[in-house]
């Protein structure tokens, strides 16, 4: 898979959980952990996607 594949892939899920997210934080039986566990997983894929983007200056 190439470099801009694999991002684009990790950008999706990103977004995917995103979405996820807002629709669990809107439920009135909202499960904090779950919340917690889904914003840790959304903040290491946007640090891979940071880490493997070409810096712009």
């Amino acid at each position: 898979m190439s470099l801009d594949a694999h991002l684009a892939q990790l950008r999706k899920k990103h977004e995917a959980l995103s979405r996820l997210i807002e629709a669990e934080q809107r439920s009135p039986a909202a499960d904090d952990l779950e919340i917690g566990k889904l914003k840790k997983q959304k903040l290491r894929i946007k640090e891979e996607i940071e880490r493997l983007s070409p810096t712009r200056h």
